[in-house]
């Protein structure tokens, strides 16, 4: 739990088919069964299933014309995330919440000139340096979902504050962004797992 917010995370260790017998209300998913391919079908049954098991009792997910979930109940704010192999969500019945969870993986590398700008590339640190460019990765992915802004520029509108990644435990940092009037100042809320990092933001 942060800040009040629940946060799950799950493998992904079953098929399509065997998540689906999980849930009751197949009539809430047999549109998006039927197009989705078997990977991206398991996330995001698994999702569901992960949902299911944190609230005790089934919930629909729907998304906004811009694609972000919400539930059709309204009795929670929620994100979702899913990265190889990991589906992971965040829920708070009073404040927004945006949760990433990314694997570790140097492929990063090949993305980094989009995202990180020269001042942060100079904090990042010696010894766990891609650890390290993943949580500034993820934790602009949370960013950029709690905004909701068209357009954001991932390297000069979200900003992360200089830290040093914390391992197999809750952490945090700061970052603030620039996209928008308010230039809101956030607390992001970290874990380092073996295989993979997690970012949340509450409120």
């Amino acid at each position: 739990m942060v800040n009040h917010a629940t946060i799950k995370t799950a493998p992904i260790l079953e098929n399509s088919e065997a998540l689906l017998a999980q849930l009751e209300h197949h009539e809430w998913y047999h549109p998006s069964v039927q197009r989705m391919g078997e990977s991206r079908l398991r996330e995001w049954l698994a999702v569901r299933v992960l949902l299911k098991e944190t609230l005790g009792e089934e919930k629909q997910i729907v998304y906004s014309k811009q694609g972000k979930p919400y539930l059709a109940d309204g009795s929670y704010h929620i994100s979702i995330s899913h990265t190889k192999g990991y589906v992971a969500i965040a829920i708070d019945r009073q404040y927004p919440v945006a949760i990433d969870i990314e694997r570790i993986s140097p492929r990063v590398e090949n993305i980094r000139s989009r995202f990180i700008s020269e001042e942060e590339e100079s904090h990042l640190s010696e010894t766990h340096r891609l650890t390290h460019l993943l949580l500034h990765w993820s934790a602009k992915e949370s960013l950029f979902k709690m905004i909701d802004a068209p357009g954001i520029e991932f390297k000069t509108q979200l900003h992360i504050h200089p830290f040093e990644p914390v391992l197999n435990e809750w952490s945090e940092f700061t970052a603030h962004e620039t996209r928008t009037a308010q230039q809101a100042e956030v607390t992001v809320r970290y874990i380092v797992a073996e295989d993979y990092v997690l970012t949340v933001i509450v409120g």
